[in-house]
């Protein structure tokens, strides 16, 4: 099945004189993973917000087949909860599920990642690796068909990376659309599905 659920068209948005995006369009279909790169300040992650509306623009449409999970590049795991707690969060507070189902489905997740032992454990108990898998969990705990991620491979070691690609392409074969902003040349030219270049607010 290859049907697109994301699709940018047009955007834009400007900070005072700087056009921030000028015009971007892009579609991303389940079973894909696409690879935003470019220079600091061209507009990547500012893409990923807008997509997700945590970013104003002026002008342009976003449409989602569904709902968007993000993995921010710092994870914003909430100091103060264990990993479950931090799972468990949106699925309760926001979409209503019992306590019991999002746990379940929190374990289900954890395990699915291989951290489930540390589903007890604060984010400043979990390494980098961990954390970040944590904070895929949380992402995907209310089963969006979108994924966006910003900056995946930062905190990561080589070997670390690469079971961040196998982790996502098993994502890939459960039919969701990722879409990533990224520095790492090597990680998008093994893993990704498409790479689109992105310099002064435009992708190429």
């Amino acid at each position: 099945m290859n049907d697109v659920v994301l699709t940018v068209d047009d955007l834009h948005l400007r900070r005072g004189p700087r056009a921030v995006l000028a015009g971007v369009s892009l579609s991303v279909a389940r079973g894909e993973l696409v690879a935003i790169m470019g220079p600091s300040g061209s507009g990547k992650t500012t893409v990923l917000r807008a997509i997700a509306g945590l970013e104003p623009y002026e002008r342009g449409h976003v449409a989602v087949t569904g709902r968007v999970g993000m993995v921010f590049q710092f994870h914003y795991l909430f100091e103060h909860l264990t990993a479950m707690q931090n799972i468990c969060l949106a699925p309760v507070h926001a979409h209503g599920l019992s306590p019991d189902d999002a746990r379940r489905r929190a374990h289900e997740l954890l395990s699915a990642f291989g951290v489930d032992h540390r589903a007890e454990a604060l984010p400043r108990q979990l390494s980098g690796g961990e954390a970040q898998r944590v904070a895929i969990a949380r992402a995907l705990a209310v089963d969006p068909p979108v994924l966006l991620m910003d900056e995946p491979t930062a905190s990561l070691d080589p070997a670390r990376r690469s079971e961040l690609g196998e982790l996502l392409q098993g994502l890939l074969r459960q039919n969701r659309a990722l879409l990533m902003a990224t520095h790492d040349e090597d990680f998008a030219r093994t893993w990704a599905t498409r790479v689109l270049r992105m310099e002064n607010g435009v992708l190429r």
